[in-house]
């Protein structure tokens, strides 16, 4: 039989602060990551409070942090990052925090870029397909129908 390594309180409380100081996690990958490590729930009610005490855990910069970078990386619409951020049991308030990082005019900007490029790479010749393949591709990023619709209808 294999033998499964345990930790002790102190083991796991270093071995998540190294994984929370690497980049910013909430707290739902943290307690999955103590669960892995076959820690107990009291235990993991304790290391969950020391990381927050100690600021490795943060919600709201977690939130921030993971909007700011999907947006940027992978031109995510918000429609996409709340999505994602709910699946991570973030609160509807830091969600709300998370898109202030986002200045409208840069929003903008980037869809109207995403979208002309996008664009100038469908190679349909059918009108219809062709708007419908922008509109997919931009709705699945996450961005707002209107501003989808509306920027499908001014291209083609």
């Amino acid at each position: 039989m294999k033998s499964v390594k345990t930790y002790t309180l102190e083991e796991a409380k270093r071995n998540l602060e190294n994984y929370c100081a690497y980049q910013e996690r909430c707290h739902k990958e943290v307690t999955q990551k103590l669960y892995k490590m076959r820690m107990i729930p009291e235990a993991i009610d304790l290391v969950v409070v020391h990381l927050l005490e100690h600021d490795f855990l943060n919600e709201t910069r977690f939130a921030k942090t993971y909007a700011r970078g999907k947006f940027r990386v992978k031109k995510w619409g918000k429609k996409r990052l709340e999505i994602e951020l709910k699946k991570r049991d973030i609160s509807a308030y830091n969600i709300k925090e998370a898109f202030k990082e986002i200045p409208d005019s840069d929003y903008l900007n980037v869809f109207h870029e995403l979208a002309e490029k996008k664009a100038a790479t469908i190679k349909e010749t059918n009108p219809f397909k062709k708007k419908k393949k922008l509109a997919d591709y931009l709705l699945y990023r996450g961005w707002e129908s209107h501003l989808v619709y509306d920027k499908v209808n001014e291209l083609f």
